[in-house]
This record gives structure tokens, C-alpha cells and sequence, in this order.
């Protein structure tokens, strides 16, 4: 059954299928009495107001860690620059007002942390354990393993990692983010839960 949420998500700007939100949902209410949750990878906000929504819920907070500069795909000329996101004036992607406007039209704005940076950067002086985290940020190599190793080591036992664009098949996409779910996995840290279309679920040993 779909879940409620507070705003039309079709209309949020965003590559998160329906199925995968619903799970995210469904992961983040659960993960909220282990302690918050936090995102790598906001962009426009879909995936945070399926997140923030679940946290509304069982009163918990979402941390949403994105520098939003856009990946490499998002830039000029690349397969998926969206030109309204485009700021003319600093001739730089910016999807932060959209964020924004998104959260607040959603009346999200106080289960919601905005963290305006690198994820590595953001990650230097953390100290809140997590229940939950969703990695959905650069699909480099080097930018998932860094998304990674910065956040996966944050999560408490029985806490949750949730990986997006898991593609076994490297002809249907990137391969990074299945290179840190299967890094995961052989750290025998975690347990696989369940994969919803392109997002691996993972549990905290």
C-alpha cells in the first residue's frame, strides 16, 4: 500500500522510484527509536521527504548531506544536467533552492538538518550514532567509497545502510554503488535484508 505523503512526489525532481521511497519510508520508521537518520545525496528532495516523512512519524530527524553542486552526470553536458538547476550567475549546478522549497512546501522543515557540504567534509567531526543511512551520492568510485567508509562506520547494531543504483549487470548501470554493497557485505558488518528494484538494504551485525 502506498504510503501517505505530505506533497505530490511526482512532481519532485529526482531519479527514486516509487517502490524504492516507500521502502526508504518503511526503513526510516523503523530505524527511528535506534537514533536518526541521514542521507548522502538530497538533490531536489525526493528521497528526503519519503525519509523525513517516516522520521515525522516516529519522531526522529533526518540529516541530508549533500553539497548540492550536482555528481558528474549533473553537469553541463552530461546525460542528466537539468538546465533549471543551472545558476547563470555563479555558472554552477545548484539544486539547494529547489531543495528547499521542496522541504518547506512539504511542512517538513523541522524533521529535516540540511547539511550544505561534501560528504567527506561533513563527516570530519561526526559523532551521532545513526539508525539509519542512504547512500544515493556521487556514483564514481571514489565518491562511493568515500560515502561509504565516511558514514557506514556511524551506524548502530541493527541499524540500516541502504544503497541506491545496485546494478549487477554492468550493462544496466554504473558499478560503484554495487562495489560498496558487496564491500559491505564482505565486511561482515552487515546482512542483507532486501533489495527493492535498484536499492540494497543492508543490517547492521
Amino acid at each position: 500500500m502506498p504510503v501517505k505523503l505530505p506533497i505530490d512526489i511526482h512532481a519532485i525532481k529526482g531519479f527514486l522510484a516509487a517502490h524504492e521511497g516507500e521502502a526508504l519510508y518503511r526503513l526510516a520508521a523503523e530505524a527511528g527509536n535506534l537514533g536518526p537518520s541521514l542521507e548522502v545525496g538530497s538533490y531536489c528532495g525526493k528521497s528526503t521527504i519519503y525519509l523525513a516523512s517516516a522520521c515525522k512519524l516516529v519522531d526522529s530527524v533526518l540529516f541530508a548531506v549533500d553539497h548540492h553542486r550536482g555528481s558528474e552526470e549533473h553537469q553541463p553536458g552530461e546525460e542528466y544536467h537539468d538546465p533549471e538547476l543551472f545558476d547563470e550567475r555563479a555558472q554552477l549546478m545548484d539544486s539547494f533552492r529547489a531543495f528547499r522549497t521542496n522541504i518547506r512546501a512539504a511542512q517538513l522543515e523541522d524533521w529535516v538538518v540540511p547539511v550544505v557540504a561534501p560528504s567527506s567534509v561533513a563527516s570530519r567531526c561526526w559523532n551521532t550514532p545513526l539508525g539509519l543511512v542512504f547512500i544515493d551520492g556521487g556514483h564514481s568510485l571514489e565518491a562511493a567509497m568515500a560515502d561509504y567508509r565516511c558514514w557506514s562506520r556511524h551506524i548502530v547494531p541493527g541499524g540500516y545502510l541502504a544503497i541506491h543504483d545496485i546494478f549487477p549487470d554492468p550493462a544496466d548501470g554504473g558499478q560503484a554503488p554495487y562495489d560498496i554493497y558487496k564491500l559491505a557485505l564482505a565486511s561482515a558488518q552487515f546482512e542483507p535484508v532486501e533489495t527493492v528494484d535498484t536499492l540494497g538494504i543492508l543490517r547492521r551485525i
